[in-house]
Parts: C-alpha cells; structure tokens; sequence
C-alpha cells in the first residue's frame, strides 16, 4: 500500500492512526524440500496493513510471512523461543520448527526423583534412546497442537522427506492447521552440556569427526540410517531454507561468552550451522525468487540468570505449554508405549531459574533506527538477508521507498545509527564472518552515508576488545555511539568480560585504542545518549543499572562506572535526551510495566532518580519514546503505542522482530518497526510533548 497523504493521516485522532509496509513479499509456499516440488516465490507490491493477530487461521496463513525456527533439541523452542512460537501460531503465520537432532539424551524417560531412587536401588531400566527421542516428539506434537487448536491430540500427518544433503527428515504437519509443521533431522546429539563430545555438531564445526550419524526414532517414517558431513549439514538446512522461503528465522545463540557453562554446546554450533546456511541461502537464491528475511536469535541457559521478563499471566500461558510436553498427567492420550512427553522435565517443568518466565534476545536491539530530517524527509535502516537495509521517504507527502541493501554480507541483527555533525549519516553494526573454527569471527564496523543518506562507502572494521579467551572474544553486544560537541565518534560496547568498551573516531577519520570504562557482570547492550555537550552511557547487570557520564560539557573522557540505585530491569534500555538531562526506559521484572528514570549531571558524574511507570504499558523488549509517545512489543507480541491523554495501551496488528524506532515529524511522531514480514511498518501517532 503507497504511504497515505500526511494531511489524512494527522486528520486521524487514533493512536497508530496509519500503519504501512513497504519492501518484498511473496507468495505463501507449500512446504517442499528439493526434489518435492519446491515453489518459487515472486515479488509483489507493498502489502496491506497487516490482518488482526486474532483473525481466522486460515485467511492469515495465506498471506506473506513465513517463520523458521531452528533448534537443537525438542523443548529448546518451548524454553527459551516462547511466547513468539505461540504468537506466530495465534497470528496465522506458516511456521515450521527445525529440530536438528533427536534430543536422544541417556535414553531413559524418567522423571529425576524416580531415577534418584532408581538409582538408589540399583534398578535403572537400560537406556532405549530412540524410545526417548519418540517420547519427546509425542510432547512436542502435543503442545503445538494445543497451541495451534486446544487439543492437545488434534492429528498430525507424518511423512519422509530427503534432504539436500543426502539424508532423509520426518516432516509432521499438523492436520487441523497445515500452516504449523515440525521437521525433525533427527542427528545425534552431544549427550553432555559441554563435556568433551566430538561426535556431535560441535565435533562436525571443529572437524573432529568427519560425520554426524543420525538417531532415528522408534516407529518413525524415517528408517534408514544415514550420516551427514560439515558441508552435507550445510546443504541440509540450506536446502530447508530454500524450500520455505522464510521472511523471519529464529535461531539459538551462536555466542553465548566464554564461560564454559554459558550453554548446551548444542544450542552453540546448532545456531553455527544455522549462519552458516543463512549466509548461503542468502548468497545463491537471489531476490526476487524468495522474499527478504530477518534474523532473531534468543539467549538459552543464560536467560535463568535475569528476572522475569513476562508477565504472570504470559508466563503461566508459556508454562502450559511445557506441561503438557513434560506429560505431567501421564494421561496415555497418544497410544504410544515409550510415553506422551519428556518426564524427565517433570520435577522442574519450568527449567533453571525459570526459564518459562522469561524470553530474552542474545542480541539486544537499538531503538535508534529511524532519522527523519527537518524537511520531511525521512530514512530507516535494518538488517535483512545479513545486510545493511536502508529505506527511505524523499519528502513529507512522499511514499516510502526500498529496501535498498547496501554492500557487505555477515552483517547482525541491530545496527544503530547517528546524524554527523556535517549532515552525514553513519551506520554501526557488528559484523559476524565465517564458516568454521579457524575463520569464525566477530568486530565492529561502520559506514557512511552522505547528508541526504542516498550513498553509503565501504564498511570499514573497528575490530573487537581483546577478552579472557577466544569465545568471549566473540561475545560482544551491539554497538551504542554518540557525536561528541567536537565532531568526534565515540562507540561502546559490552565485551565477553562483562565491562563496557569505548573506541573515540577524531574528525580526521583516526580511531583510538578499545579502552576500558569498567564496571561488572555488564549485561544486554549498552546504550548512550548526548545531552547538552555531555554524555551519559547506561547499562544494565542483573540488578541494577550502572551509568557512566562526561565530567562537563564535550568532556574527553568518561568517568567511572556509577551504581545508579534503581532496580533490577529485563535487561533491554532505551535513553533519550531531555535538555540537560538523560531520560532512561525499562521495563519492570515480573509486568512488563515501562518505568522512567531521569539522570543528570550530578557530583558523581550522574544523580539518577526512578520515575513513575508508565501506566498500562505492559509487554517485553525495548522501548522507544519521542515527544512523549512511547512503543513497544505488548504481551501478545504485537506493536502498542502509548501516548499521553490517550486511553491505555493501543494495540496494532503487527509482529516484529527487534525493537522498534520512533522519531518526531512535525505535529507527529513516526513510529517504525520491521515485521515479521521483514518489511517496514510506520505508524503515523499524534504527538504530545514530554512533561
């Protein structure tokens, strides 16, 4: 749909009065692998505003997004990807779960205190690994099924499908809602958390084993054994990439740090394997045969450390859905003789620090994406295909244009950008290259764009702080920046040592050392503001937030890290400039409420002071505010606007990856986000300024 004349849209008094998409969609595809049919996907116009997330199943499962979700084990998806599973499934989005091994474990479903007193009598039952990984499947069937339909025993047809890579996968789809499809690759798994495993898919990435034999299920469509090597798993999940067409995939962290309890070695090298297909798929189907895709990945073990970041309700909802994988009533609905679920989740169905309360990205995303210029011009930027994505408005009354991707692959999720003091535009991201142990890396990069953003130069690398060791080498948080009064660039970072990084860029072009500004068990990403001359930088740790601040007016140098007395956040901060002061966003643990905090210069460098929530805005993830209008990611997983005078927090239909982006237009604020159809909405809010 063309961008509405702004006269019309300010003549609408609703909150979110316009929401609009503008990009590459496509056709809704049947699931295929190659050599079953495999469909094309055409380009097509912008779409219509997005259906109600609560409209028919079927009406939305025929239209443009399609979600991949890839995971190590059965149960990964439940744990640390929920509630989005659940939102894509109540929003009619075609959805399909990639599980990339059996989740065999030790063979034996059994809840932990009966093995305990197994094992005390001497009486554990021999290991029977493909009845355990039948069991898990039984759970996993059920618990889509119950969020897809209700019931937890709506039937699913089973079929085999071959692989790009010479193996063979089960392909389960769900009989009442063919839009939700499991597929099972159904390889071996490590059997440890990060004990030594070289055959496994960590063994496979390092080149320790040459091939990764499968694990096939008892009684399963899958029958003959078969074996996969480094590139063969490659082609496998690229050639699942290409079947589906997907525009979102969800992926488990790849870079968890370098402590070596910081995951399942699974969860690592899964979500490896995952780039790499990524980055193949992207590299040889070429736009317009698929639509453009988005990426969001999702913090696994890690996620326990934090407070709650859902809701009671929310969790309650997502606990649920474990129960009924876990099988805790033991009601033998599925007629199956190994069990209707995972027993072994059964003495703690809410995991390790409760995961089923939380949801947590690895990689938390700026909400400063979205730069309108004073003559009503107007550029949003965002990662799609593993590019830098520039989209543009070229006047107030004009439509919105793009994507345009600029130059340069390996690029994450989460660019951040800043205005130059001569007009220009630079972009900030990090940069992720390579496909195996000796070449997998991770750094900064930049690029710049001239005053009207229209042309962007090469990316050039600020590299990575050096860390403890190689892993936390790569485990470096999206980059925060400000513009300093003097034209210079001043970049952070949270490294693998948990501290904040700063990299300063004179106007000359010329950068500094990474330079340590302290601080412990820094988590999320950091984010900066400038504020009349002077900088504050905010960071959370799991309970409380640090602030760093400029001594005066365009000061060279950060001061120490300062404790700031306000309490535990979800992780995720938004700042934003009040004059002289700093404005902070967060949400509260345990509701999902925004609370507001105020920083100003002080005698520590900054007095913080907690302001009242924000009232009904409830939900998960950043934030974003601009003259008072504030946006964000509801409990349902869709875009709410919260404006003051206006009643509440009003809900659009849009799903989303990332955080969203906001910035003044005249008598408006211009509210963007990327969908779940990798396209760019705008909401079009009236403004209101801040008290």
């Amino acid at each position: 749909m063309n961008r509405s004349p702004r006269s019309t849209l300010r003549a609408r008094a609703a909150v979110a009065a316009a929401t609009l998409a503008v990009g590459v969609s496509a056709t809704a595809l049947a699931f295929a692998l190659p050599g079953h049919g495999a469909a094309s996907a055409a380009a097509d116009a912008p779409a219509k505003p997005t259906a109600s997330a609560t409209s028919a199943a079927a009406a939305a499962e025929s239209g443009p997004v399609r979600v991949v979700d890839f995971v190590a084990h059965p149960d990964d998806d439940l744990y640390f990807m929920n509630p989005e599973i659940r939102q894509s499934i109540t929003a009619g989005q075609r959805l399909t779960t990639v599980y990339l091994t059996s989740g065999a474990s030790d063979g034996r479903n059994i809840d932990g205190r009966d093995e305990k007193k197994m094992e005390a009598r001497h009486d554990l039952p021999a290991p029977d690994r493909p009845g355990y990984a039948l069991a898990r499947q039984n759970g996993i069937r059920a618990a889509y099924a119950q969020m897809a339909t209700g019931s937890r025993t709506s039937p699913w047809t089973r079929s085999t499908v071959p692989t790009a890579g010479g193996g063979a996968a089960e392909l389960d789809v769900l009989r009442a809602r063919p839009g939700v499809r499991l597929l099972w690759l159904e390889l071996r798994e490590a059997g440890s958390i990060h004990g030594d495993a070289p055959v496994s898919m960590h063994g496979l990435w390092d080149g320790r084993t040459p091939v990764l034999p499968s694990q096939l299920v008892t009684g399963g469509p899958v029958t003959k054994p078969f074996s996969y090597t480094r590139a063969g798993f490659v082609d496998t999940l690229t050639g699942v990439l290409d079947s589906i067409r997907p525009t979102l995939v969800r992926t488990q962290d790849p870079t968890p740090g370098g402590d070596p309890n910081a995951d399942h070695q699974d969860h690592i090298y899964g979500a490896r394997f995952a780039q790499a297909a990524l980055a193949r798929y992207a590299a040889t189907v070429p736009v317009p045969q698929r639509p453009h895709f988005t990426v969001q990945t999702y913090l696994g073990y890690q996620s326990g450390q934090f407070r709650p970041a859902l809701s009671p309700a929310d969790a309650q909802l997502k606990l649920g859905s474990l129960l009924t994988y876990g099988w805790l009533d033991r009601v033998n609905d599925c007629g199956s003789p190994v069990g209707c679920g995972d027993l072994k989740i059964a003495t703690r169905p809410e995991g390790y620090g409760n995961w089923a309360g939380t949801i947590r990205y690895a990689r938390s995303t700026g909400t400063s994406w979205l730069s309108e210029g004073p003559d009503g011009t107007a550029t949003a930027f965002g990662v799609l295909d593993g590019q830098a994505a520039v989209w543009r408005r070229p006047g107030p009354d004009a439509a919105w244009t793009g994507p345009q991707l600029l130059p340069g692959t390996g690029i994450d999720q989460a660019a951040t950008v800043v205005r130059l003091p001569g007009g220009g535009t630079a972009l900030f991201a990090t940069r992720t290259t390579g496909s195996g142990p000796a070449d997998y890396h991770r750094e900064v990069v930049y690029t710049v764009g001239n005053a009207r953003a229209q042309d962007f130069g090469a990316w050039h690398s600020l590299s990575a702080p050096d860390t403890a060791g190689a892993q936390a080498r790569l485990d470096i948080s999206a980059p925060a920046v400000t513009v300093d009064g003097s034209g210079r660039l001043h970049v952070y970072i949270r490294d693998g040592d948990l501290t904040l990084r700063e990299r300063t860029g004179s106007a000359d072009g010329s950068w500094g050392p990474w330079t340590h500004r302290g601080g412990t068990g820094v988590r999320g990403t950091p984010v900066a503001v400038e504020a009349d001359g002077r900088a504050f930088v905010f960071a959370s740790t799991t309970k409380s937030v640090l602030v760093w601040s400029t001594p005066g007016q365009n000061g060279p140098d950060l001061g120490p890290a300062a404790p700031t007395g306000l309490p535990a956040t979800t992780l995720p901060l938004t700042a934003a400039a009040s004059g002289a002061d700093a404005r902070l966003y967060f949400r509260s643990p345990g509701s999902g409420e925004v609370l507001t905090a105020v920083a100003r210069p002080g005698g520590r460098g900054a007095d913080v002071s907690l302001l009242a929530a924000r009232d009904g805005a409830q939900g998960y993830g950043p934030v974003t505010e601009t003259e008072g209008v504030l946006a964000g990611r509801t409990g349902t997983g869709a875009l709410g606007v919260s404006a003051p005078g206006a009643a509440g927090w009003q809900t659009t239909p849009v799903l989303f990856s990332g955080a969203p982006s906001s910035a003044p237009d005249g008598s408006m604020v211009d509210v963007a986000v990327v969908g779940a159809d990798a396209r760019l909405h705008v909401s079009a809010v009236p403004a209101t300024p801040s008290g």
